[in-house]
């Protein structure tokens, strides 16, 4: 069987938030996507909007008196297997709110861009324990003319002590008449049982058959820090099983350890067969490094019962490489490297093979920073083509810091 690259919790819904402070079990702050293209759309920007924070960048969340400073970014994204496409970002921060804005483009008929997509996201600090977002998705029709698609609330709620806290995020989508009619809600309840656990509940309630919400999937994560910079974490998806009980969908479990600039991630997940037994079905390990210099490197490795080509025996295999490494000059500028092999599914047995390589260059300056992405991925010949180029400029560097990721080529 084909083994999913994310959790189910994942796939119902957009994102979990990201609480004050919180670590989710590898150790990174988890982000949303909010954006839902077409496929010809995201074929060309995948590797730019839906990939992860940067590998060693800051979050958002983290940068202090950042947040308090406006920037403006473009991005033009070039690819062989789509159209061109351009982005612009924006960040403001006055006070207790904050607006982040996104205006896709895309080439048109005669050589100039048309307006695609624009996302607007609201963030207000409403008290000291209350914070509120909104995130408005707007479409462009061919004459030009933008309709809402989505809307977006969230509220988070810090309550007395800030050991526990409840995130409420509903998701609203217009009818055929424009009017927006509730789609989607998540509850979302984290609680600190002590000093070192951390435990969350989330539930994700979708339309049902009398025209109201009911809960579809049920996620409980367990997270405990342990001596030595150890992070522990179990979730486990409960899905209903069609007889008005929960049955386990799927259990993942991480653990992080930390030793000065070393860092690994041992994650397993495991779904049930057809009979409800839960087995493995796979495995990923990463190990991370840094040295005083400020290089990092970073291999992750994937196994999977399920092989490219091959019919599976039921044991895990090694199935997927991705080395990565950062070097930062004296001058500031840094150079990112992703190397990912693969298994051959014409070829199963004979081991991994690079199948694409992604640099990334920022060069700061003095009234920002430019940002070059470009993908190889390898032909039938074994040769390695640029098959896209990506340039960000912005005018401020660490928005680009957070925005260029490594990953894989469109697929």
């Amino acid at each position: 069987m084909d083994v999913p690259t994310t959790s189910i919790s994942e796939r119902y819904e957009h994102g979990r938030s990201v609480s004050a402070g919180r670590l989710s079990s590898n150790g990174r702050y988890r982000s949303s996507v909010a954006m839902c293209l077409s496929p010809l759309m995201l074929l060309a920007i995948a590797a730019y909007f839906c990939s992860s924070l940067a590998l060693w960048a800051q979050t958002p969340d983290s940068q202090g008196d950042e947040e308090n400073k406006s920037w403006t970014a473009t991005t033009d994204s070039n690819s062989e297997n789509a159209e061109r496409i351009r982005t612009t970002e924006s960040h403001t921060h006055s006070g207790n709110r904050t607006l982040d804005k996104q205006s896709v483009e895309r080439r048109s008929s005669d050589g100039g861009f048309v307006p695609y997509q624009d996302i607007e996201k609201e963030t207000v600090q409403a008290d000291a324990a209350t914070v509120r977002t909104t995130t408005r998705t707007f479409a462009h029709d061919a004459d030009g003319g933008r309709t809402l698609v989505e809307v977006v609330e969230e509220e988070k709620r810090t309550l007395a002590g800030g050991d526990s806290n409840v995130v409420t995020r509903s998701t609203s989508d217009p009818d055929v008449n424009g009017d927006l009619q509730l789609v989607r809600r998540q509850i979302e309840e984290t609680k600190r049982l002590s000093p070192n656990v951390e435990d969350t509940k989330t539930t994700v309630l979708l339309p049902d058959a009398n025209g109201g919400l009911a809960p579809a999937v049920k996620v409980h994560e367990r997270r405990e820090q342990g001596p030595n910079g150890t992070i522990d974490s179990q979730e486990t998806t409960l899905l209903p099983n069609g007889a008005g009980n929960w049955a386990v969908g799927e259990i993942r479990r991480v653990t992080t350890r930390q030793d000065g600039d070393q860092r690994s991630t041992d994650e397993q997940i495991s779904l049930p067969d057809s009979e409800g037994k839960l087995g493995e079905v796979s495995r990923t390990v990463s190990n991370e490094a840094a040295t005083a210099a400020g290089d990092k490197s970073k291999t992750v490795e994937t196994y999977s019962v399920s092989i490219p080509g091959a019919v599976g025996d039921g044991s895990l295999h090694l199935v997927k490489r991705a080395i990565t490494s950062q070097q930062t000059s004296s001058a500031g500028q840094q150079v990112t490297e992703q190397q990912v092999e693969q298994a051959n599914p014409g070829d199963p047995g004979s081991g991994l093979q690079v199948t694409s390589v992604t640099i990334d260059t920022v060069r700061p300056g003095a009234s920002g920073a430019q940002a070059t992405r470009t993908i190889q991925a390898r032909d039938a010949n074994g040769s390695f083509p640029v098959i896209s180029v990506d340039t960000t400029k912005s005018d401020n560097l660490r928005a680009i810091q957070i925005q260029i990721a490594p990953s894989e080529p469109p697929k």
